[in-house]
């Protein structure tokens, strides 16, 4: 079983309530059972809801209550990021996920890199709260960037 993020499946919980339909992904029903999770909407963001990004620190600061994640008008949902990202986590420990795929760049889900926290499309080194959860809880994560990278890391399943 994968965890991956519902808006690659087509799932229209996007912050501008759309979706990032990804074929790639789906095509892994064939083989793998997906479980879908949001966990912006898990935290209790509506969808739509205006982007955010994390503006204070990187994902660790945030999950050590020491950075801070701001939509673009300025209010604070770092409550919200980090409720879904436990969720998100109550979620893989109940089914014993032990690999996610996830939205890149995300503030949530994006790992590797996401926006740098100014709104302009810049991106920097970084996890978003959610990816860095679950690596810190031994779940292996990926982005649909990275489609091919986990077929060759599991290609034995």
């Amino acid at each position: 079983m994968i965890l991956v993020s519902a808006c690659l499946f087509g799932l229209n919980c996007k912050y501008n309530g759309g979706d990032n339909k990804n074929k790639e992904v789906l095509k892994l029903i064939e083989k793998y059972q997906l479980i879908p999770i949001c966990p912006e909407q898990l935290g209790g963001l509506s969808t739509p809801r205006h982007p955010a990004e994390i503006v204070s620190g990187d994902a660790k600061d945030v999950l050590n209550g020491k950075g801070k994640i701001e939509n673009n008008c300025g209010e604070d949902v770092t409550e919200q990021f980090l409720k879904g990202a436990q969720e998100s986590l109550k979620i893989a420990k109940l089914y014993g996920i032990k690999v996610a795929i996830l939205k890149a760049k995300s503030p949530s889900c994006g790992c590797g890199v996401i926006y740098d926290g100014t709104f302009t499309g810049t991106l920097k080194k970084g996890n978003g709260v959610t990816a860095e959860l679950f690596l810190q809880n031994g779940i292996k994560v990926y982005t649909e960037n990275e489609i091919e990278k986990f077929i060759g890391n599991n290609s034995e399943n």
